[in-house]
């Protein structure tokens, strides 16, 4: 393994990590594995595609977790809040529904053809990076994917609202009781879970083709991170993200045909050492 294959797993990983945390929030809180989640990334990487054809890229990595907060928005008031007391296996399947949905839509409004977004120009092209010659833009997917992650576990531990979204996750009855609004902090959470899951999606579109099964492609590997880390546990997510990342992409260069396997390998020998995840159930 050289320098390179292993910057390839870190840039893979930062993109699984900001994916991740944001499923990681609203599994944690709603106890929804929301299929959705891969056509609110593949949603983020088109609207990104029109909105930096247009305006810029650097606009669009604004504009997208906006638009994609107030999907989740609408999510939360119109699926999630008032299906909350039906079973998590008819909360899912309407999600799943959502997704096939969604990448149809995407299919009329863009078709089916492959896309591309332009990185900034100043990234464009490679820098020297511990002696080693790298493309420039995945260099800063690894440096605002850390910064995110950073900024997002400083929210959770040191604002009100994150103590009372860590709260929520670990006991919604109990938190109610002892007078969080939960309704607002579940509204926040789908919320900034839909806006992480587009930011994501954009950051991804200089970096990968765009094409309408984006989503799904990303989607089971980012259940098993999640349930691998631990179910609601950000923290876990991070980590079993970067990891399986950088693990996927050495193995693609050994063998594709073994890397294939190897989130199933993963979740199958995490599951049997530990059942509850690397973290367990927690916010962070």
């Amino acid at each position: 393994m050289n320098a390179a294959q292993l910057l390839n797993g870190i840039a893979l990983g930062s993109l699984l990590m900001v994916l991740s945390s944001g499923l990681a929030m609203i599994y944690g809180l709603r106890g929804v594995a929301n299929f959705a989640h891969g056509a609110l990334y593949m949603s983020g990487a088109y609207i990104a595609y029109s909105v930096s054809d247009r305006a810029g890229f650097w606009l669009a990595l604004l504009v997208v977790p906006l638009a994609l907060a107030v999907v989740g928005v609408l999510l939360e008031l119109v699926f999630f809040r008032p299906l909350q007391h039906r079973s998590h296996i008819e909360l899912g399947l309407i999600t799943f529904g959502l997704a096939l949905m969604a990448e149809r839509l995407v299919v009329l409004i863009w078709g089916e053809r492959t896309l591309r977004v332009t990185p900034p120009e100043f990234l464009q092209g490679t820098s020297n990076f511990l002696g080693v010659e790298y493309p420039s833009y995945r260099l800063a997917i690894i440096a605002i994917a850390v910064v995110l992650a950073a900024a997002l576990v400083l929210w959770l531990r040191s604002t009100t609202t994150g103590l009372h979204i860590r709260a929520a996750s670990q006991d919604i009855e109990t938190a109610a009781i002892m007078g969080i609004n939960v309704d607002r902090v579940s509204l926040v959470v789908v919320a900034v879970g839909s806006a992480l899951a587009g930011f994501a999606g954009a950051l991804a579109a200089p970096y990968i083709a765009l094409d309408p099964g984006m989503g799904s492609a990303f989607l089971i590997t980012v259940l098993i991170i999640v349930v691998v880390g631990g179910i609601g546990s950000i923290g876990g997510a991070m980590i079993a993200g970067m990891g399986l990342g950088v693990i996927q992409s050495v193995t693609t260069v050994w063998s594709p045909s073994v890397a294939v396997v190897v989130p199933y390998l993963a979740l199958t020998i995490v599951l049997l050492w530990r059942p509850t995840g690397l973290a367990g159930k927690r916010v962070s």
